[in-house]
């Protein structure tokens, strides 16, 4: 056999030719990826009509008759058709709710185009985000039941609903006819969605008879099949539905006239096609008030405000620091159930804990300055708080030491196929380059450290000399001896994740952000460095992140990327990506970032922002995030 001779890599194709068993390919979470701009255009004719939305609401209202005040849930909202047709008609309390991030960023979008004010989340309908006894009307449209594996997924939905909504609240389902879809399914069709894309469809019966299995092989008449997919739908008849209602105990469960739809295509409505509408009231009492209710007490760790910080450019906590501290102060005093408590003078730290041993819930550890302020140092408060068994916020010291090292994390990534940009590592003692295994313009970063210390314009290099100039400012201006990356310079555009919760089970991904360097003089290279982060006087201080405009499959990637990441590097409740995009407009990871910048005007809180998630309420999902992994954790 000749030596060094490369393996091939073989992957596994999309796409697929004929196939004996449907139900085998359809994976148990193809909901996860599913609903997406394909969705939209294979099912365009109908959940994108705004004709047959208006009717359809008209006739729901005319069901439940709610007033105007009324709080209404859309749950599996979708692209939030029916809850901004009840914006538009004066409904003033609806919030939406569905799992697929690609549909909620677009409902987003379109409720800022009209100047809506529906409250969209993303979340998974088997545990909704929301208090009981919060809504007067749950409405469950659009055939979105049934998707799940198991019927006791199914039966965990109405029990939340059933949580979330007040005593005598009811519910609406609008649910495909099982009985009617089991006689009339089309084994095979195909359509034209428009003039460049053709859908072809194959259906079957599942083995058991009471899920139809389905295929849509989505064909553009250039590029070809461009999806192969499969999914299953459970068959509901008023018969079942009226037993799983009652085992959730909803009373007055009635059935109304049955919806039929007709499209402008009007060729295979599948699903849609006849749907069964149900009604079930919420027969209960309101949930106690427990006076002896004892508030969850946990301590907030933060950096010392007396100790110097070489990050900051006075080396040391000034005006806007204690204006920033005081804004997380205000925000976490918003937060229900909570009480906060701060530990941040860190001779006395261990101490300090020792003395909250066992009084405490869990720790908020918002000491991203690391311990004495070193950020060398992060993860030794992390390890502090393992030796004394404190549950607490955020990756732990393994994760940190990962994340530290610029170097590590491509390697990391490289492993999973993710790409990077090309670098090398210059090692203190070098003092000449042998080989140059980069073309200009170049990128200088400490290998170690956060907060883009010690990186100003001055570090993007288009030559040998600037580039040995480069090196030099990093050791001598900021006192860096330890290795340097000296990296691809990429002008793409550049970019943020955020995750919060903690995949792959339970986790929301932020609006993608970009960074606008349109006020940049036009000779300053497209950075956020330094200069952007800690220096007002800087033209880098103009900086503003914007949401991003990517194609569909760039921002699936860039997502199921980050959540690869968020995984191997055990990061933990939250966490932040920071990718940019080379010439050829693919996405090049840059670093990952644990325990995110913190504060009011971040990057994470920007993100935040642009998904109407306000800076308390993106603390407090992080919160929960750790309280609902202790708790999983604890029953494990």
């Amino acid at each position: 056999m000749a030596k060094n001779k490369k393996l091939k890599k073989i992957k596994w194709t999309d796409f697929l030719g004929p196939v004996e068993n449907l139900e085998s390919y359809v994976k148990a979470d193809w909901w996860r990826h599913l609903f997406n701009a394909n969705y939209l255009r294979t099912d365009g004719d109908v959940v994108e009509d705004n004709a047959i939305t208006r009717y359809e609401i008209d006739l729901f209202l005319s069901i439940l008759k709610p007033s105007k005040d009324s709080y209404i849930l859309d749950l599996c909202c979708g692209q939030g058709r029916h809850a901004l047709d009840l914006a538009r008609q004066g409904f003033i309390n609806i919030h939406g709710l569905d799992r697929s991030h690609y549909l909620i960023t677009r409902a987003r979008t379109l409720n800022k185009q009209t100047g809506g004010h529906v409250t969209f989340k993303e979340g998974d309908a088997r545990k909704l985000p929301f208090n009981a006894d919060t809504f007067d009307y749950v409405m469950l449209m659009g055939n979105s039941f049934g998707y799940f594996e198991t019927l006791q997924d199914d039966l965990n939905i109405l029990k939340e609903i059933m949580r979330v909504l007040k005593p005598m609240g009811k519910l609406l389902i609008d649910v495909t006819d099982g009985n009617y879809m089991k006689d009339n399914f089309q084994a095979r069709s195909w359509e034209w969605i428009d003039k460049k894309y053709f859908v072809c469809r194959e259906r079957s019966l599942s083995e058991n008879q009471d899920r139809l299995i389905s295929r849509e092989v989505i064909t553009h008449v250039k590029k070809g099949v461009i999806a192969d997919q499969f999914y299953a739908e459970r068959l509901y008849t008023t018969e079942s539905l009226t037993q799983l209602l009652d085992k959730v105990k909803f009373d007055d469960i009635s059935f109304h006239s049955e919806m039929m739809t007709a499209s402008k295509r009007n060729q295979d409505l599948g699903m849609m096609a006849k749907r069964i509408i149900v009604t079930g009231i919420a027969k209960k009492e309101w949930q106690a008030v427990d006076t002896t209710r004892v508030l969850k007490k946990v301590a907030v760790l933060m950096g010392d405000p007396e100790k110097s910080d070489i990050v900051k450019p006075q080396s040391n906590f000034d005006d806007d620091d204690f204006f920033t501290i005081d804004a997380l102060k205000k925000a976490l005093a918003e937060i229900p159930d909570y009480h906060f408590i701060y530990l941040n003078q860190h001779d006395t730290l261990i101490q300090d804990l020792q003395k909250h041993r066992g009084q405490l819930d869990f720790i908020f550890n918002l000491c991203d300055e690391g311990f004495n302020n070193e950020a060398s140092k992060e993860l030794h408060v992390p390890s502090f708080l393992e030796m004394m068994n404190f549950h607490y916020t955020g990756g732990t010291p393994q994760c940190l030491a990962y994340c530290y090292d610029k170097s590590l994390v491509r390697g990391i990534a490289k492993e999973m196929d993710i790409p990077v940009p090309k670098a090398f590592i210059i090692k203190s003692e070098d003092i000449a380059f042998i080989e140059l295994s980069l073309y200009f313009p170049v990128i200088v970063k400490p290998n170690f450290g956060d907060s883009s210390f010690g990186i100003t314009r001055h570090n993007v290099c288009f030559d040998i000399n600037m580039l040995e100039k480069a090196i030099l400012q990093v050791r001598e201006k900021f006192g860096y001896n330890q290795p340097i990356l000296v990296e691809q310079y990429l002008t793409g555009k550049d970019i943020s994740v955020g995750i919060i919760g903690n995949p792959p089970e339970s986790y929301m991904a932020l609006p993608i952000i970009e960074e606008d360097y349109s006020a940049l003089p036009p000779n300053y290279p497209k950075i956020c460095g330094y200069e952007a982060k800690w220096l007002p006087d800087s033209p880098y201080w103009k900086i503003k992140s914007i949401p991003v405009s990517l194609p569909e499959d760039t921002e699936r990637f860039l997502i199921a990327s980050c959540i690869k990441l968020f995984e191997r590097l055990e990061c933990r409740d939250y966490a932040r990506f920071d990718w940019r995009l080379d010439s050829n407009q693919t996405p090049r990871l840059l670093e990952v970032n644990p325990n995110p910048g913190w504060c009011w005007d971040g990057h994470l809180a920007k993100m935040a922002k642009f998904g109407d998630i306000s800076y308390s309420q993106m603390l407090h999902e992080i919160l929960k995030s750790c309280e609902k992994r202790i708790q999983t954790s604890d029953v494990g």
